[in-house]
């Protein structure tokens, strides 16, 4: 009879390390994350700032986050969400929209350090490269780019975020080799293609050629669209207005909803001594009286 070697012994299960509970739940690299948070000991406490992008479905989140030892912590964010108060009000999740989250969180973070007036940033989006030059008195706002556990294909949506950054006046060590409009055979970016990205150009060639082959699904597909009134033609005149409104007011604006007047409960609320001995009380006596009742009926019968 063939006995076969135990592999695991107790000796390894003694020894064997839990991995961290955000790489068992698939959330963080922490090698790319020691590579980013690590700081050299000669900059003392300086923070590291990062420029970390993240999707859901409807919404983009970028923020400018340091690490300590207590946690992270956020300098500044900005959302999605927020562009409808710039003027951009469907279409929230594309690449033109991460160009204009991450132009808000530039502008922002910058104003808030009173670093806007002298970095900018590229004023117009054309498309082309784009790194901040240092001035007389400060050097820019340095931040490195976080992209977590996204693929970074070219053209991806995180790098439209960053070219937004870039235009905004960050600082952020990058190559033009994973935006929109670079081609592997040339080596080189097409600026022209990468513009109609910012712009929503792909977004729009997509509407005229859905209108002309498919017009009930235009109807369906872009009914945001439809309702708001915005049609291909005009994407372009809309995102320039969007990025003017961002650079004229970058602050973040307190939201306007109220708050509810009576919080929803979705569990019992908590008694006192003495509500719970009064509705004992009340218990037995209900118990009682039925028990009386019942006794009547009972020498009735007999």
């Amino acid at each position: 009879m063939a006995f076969v070697k135990a592999q695991k012994t107790r000796a390894y299960f003694k020894r064997f390390q839990v991995k961290f509970k955000r790489r068992r739940e698939g959330k963080t690299d922490y090698r790319a994350r020691n590579r980013l948070i690590n700081q050299d000991k000669n900059k003392y406490n300086t923070p590291k700032y990062r420029f970390v992008v993240r999707f859901t479905n409807k919404d983009i989140i970028a923020q400018i986050i340091s690490a300590s030892i207590t946690g992270d912590s956020v300098l500044a964010s900005a959302y999605a969400h927020e562009l409808p108060q710039y003027g951009l009000k469907v279409g929230l999740t594309n690449y033109a929209a991460a160009y204009c989250t991450g132009l808000l969180l530039a502008r922002r973070v910058l104003k808030m350090l009173d670093m806007d007036q002298e970095y900018e940033g590229n004023v117009e989006a054309t498309g082309e490269d784009f790194s901040v030059e240092p001035a007389e008195t400060r050097r820019p706002f340095r931040a490195l780019l976080d992209v977590g556990l996204i693929r970074t294909t070219t053209g991806n949506r995180v790098f439209g975020a960053l070219k937004g950054a870039l235009d905004g006046g960050i600082d952020i060590p990058h190559s033009d080799k994973r935006f929109a409009g670079f081609s592997k055979d040339g080596k080189q970016l097409d600026a022209d293609v990468h513009r109609k990205y910012i712009y929503g150009g792909h977004v729009a060639g997509y509407m005229k050629t859905l209108m002309e082959d498919e017009p009930e699904k235009y109807q369906t597909h872009f009914s945001e669209y439809v309702k708001t009134g915005i049609d291909a033609d005009g994407l372009e005149a809309l995102y320039k207005k969007v990025h003017s409104a961002i650079r004229a007011d970058p602050t973040a604006k307190k939201s306007q909803k109220e708050a509810p007047k009576s919080h929803k409960r979705y569990n019992l609320k908590k008694l006192t001594y003495e509500q719970r001995k009064a509705s004992l009380i009340q218990r037995l006596n209900a118990l009682n009286s039925a028990a009386g009742v019942d006794d009547d009926e009972d020498s009735d019968d007999e």
